[in-house]
């Protein structure tokens, strides 16, 4: 049958994508009456699943089409819980039980393992949340033209989805951020458009601990909260105190910059101070608005203890933490460590990491603002080889030439805390040339109802056969 605009199509899913959605791949005779292959992208649909979908163009060779009707459906699909979810982008797998995507998770770093020819059965279960919900502690809401605040739509980073609850963010943070969109309404302001760079606001950053209950709000703008704004921001200020006492932090932040990023050139402190306090396995934080931090801390706790347990650190040992952040990892391990050095490129982290350590009364850490490569020879120099080496990339992975250095610094034990099995992979893979062999991967799922996985390793130095 020759391919009209508009058809409709029945496909089946054949495997999920890394975005979460699944793939299907249709035969259709094209004009000529020669076989065409139609590549389809179906999102919230399951491996194995017969769908109906309406293709707008099928002489392409790949689409994206939304499920028109689940015609045989996976035996795991359920009925998502968030009224949103159909279109928002802030999940993904809602339609998935909670076992079927931890399963899944599982099998995404075996692969990814595979692949680079290690034993997949050095990959144990999945850990996943015995509550998967209101999981977050910080959140980017954004604002549409309008004013109207939400998440992106799936799929489409121009579109607006407005908001009325968020399942996976703390309930007091989602609170708070329809009070902030209820003003924004009141006082008829308007968000930003990206195409025509202009309008008032563009996200609204909650954050919130799990711990302390503090809570912050950033408001990112283009334009200064005095003149005009002076009323509307007092009004936002009281309204915020008299139904928050938990947020110790209210900030606007002016944002003139044409990418579309929560930074700030200039911060205006509207109420309380410019930090909260949090909380993470005993030691507590302070965390500004750009301070990175798990975003989950029940499963990143778990990430914490599962590195300690891996790692087995002794006092009479040195340890490098690579990617060091404010120090998350860094003061657990410290306590339990002769001498701990962290290395981070961001300034600002390495400055929060010092204070944090002071903060909790440590003594034995050094922390040094440098890229991973530079910084492990600046260090080795002055510190010697380490006993332990820990490092927690971003999902681009460490790369190969800071891998190489670590293998050639050989280190006894290495804990890699990952936040992508695959950079993860093909980083690991470099340390078999120097005589390291992988032990175990530990998956935790630090981001339910989304294709993310985090996992913890253990690789251990055995050197080479004689």
């Amino acid at each position: 049958m020759v391919m009209t605009k508009g058809e409709k199509m029945v496909a089946e899913i054949n495997h999920l994508d890394d975005r979460g959605s699944g793939r299907a791949v249709i035969w259709r005779e094209n004009e000529l009456g020669n076989l065409k292959k139609l590549k389809l992208t179906i999102p919230q649909t399951l491996p194995g699943e017969k769908v109906r979908v309406t293709v707008d163009q099928p002489e392409r060779k790949r689409r994206k089409a939304m499920p028109d009707e689940i015609i045989e459906s996976h035996a795991e699909r359920t009925e998502a819980s968030c009224q949103h979810f159909e279109k928002c982008g802030g999940c993904v797998w809602q339609h998935w039980h909670y076992n079927g995507q931890l399963q899944q998770k599982t099998d995404h770093v075996k692969h990814a393992i595979e692949a680079q020819g290690f034993d997949s059965s050095l990959v144990l279960d999945t850990i996943g949340m015995d509550e998967p919900w209101h999981y977050r502690n910080k959140m980017e809401f954004t604002f549409a033209t309008d004013g109207s605040l939400g998440l992106h739509e799936q799929g489409n980073f121009r579109k607006i989805i407005s908001l009325e609850t968020c399942l996976i963010a703390g309930k007091e943070m989602v609170e708070a951020a329809m009070t902030v969109a209820e003003w924004v309404n009141d006082y008829n302001l308007k968000g930003y458009d990206k195409d025509l760079h202009e309008g008032l606001l563009r996200h609204l950053m909650v954050r919130q601990s799990f711990a302390t209950g503090e809570m912050m709000l950033g408001l990112f703008a283009t334009e200064a909260p005095d003149g005009p704004l002076q009323e509307a921001t007092n009004e936002l200020v009281k309204r915020i105190e008299e139904k928050f006492p938990q947020v110790k932090s209210v900030l606007w932040l002016e944002n003139t910059a044409w990418a579309d990023r929560t930074q700030s050139e200039k911060t205006h402190l509207l109420a309380g101070r410019d930090f909260i306090y949090d909380e993470m396995a005993g030691y507590r934080f302070r965390l500004w608005f750009d301070t990175f931090f798990q975003t989950n801390p029940t499963q990143a706790e778990k990430l914490v203890e599962i590195a300690i347990d891996l790692g087995k650190p002794m006092k009479t040992e040195k340890m490098i933490d690579l990617f060091c952040g404010v120090g998350t990892f860094s003061l657990p391990f410290a306590s339990k460590v002769g001498k701990l050095v962290g290395i981070e490129i961001v300034e600002s982290s390495i400055e929060s990491a010092k204070r944090n350590a002071k903060d909790n009364g440590l003594s034995n850490t050094d922390f040094l603002a440098k890229d991973a490569r530079n910084g492990i020879d600046q260090v080795l120099e002055s510190f010697g080889n380490p006993e332990l080496l820990l490092l927690d990339p971003p999902r681009s992975g460490a790369g190969g030439k800071v891998m190489r250095r670590i293998g050639r610094a050989k280190p006894e034990r290495i804990v890699y805390v990952s936040c992508n099995p695959d950079t993860f992979a093909t980083d690991i893979k470099e340390l078999e040339a120097f005589g390291y062999t992988l032990n175990v991967v530990q998956p935790v799922d630090l981001f339910p109802h989304t294709v993310h996985v985090e996992c913890v390793a253990l690789l251990t130095y055995v050197g080479f056969p004689s």
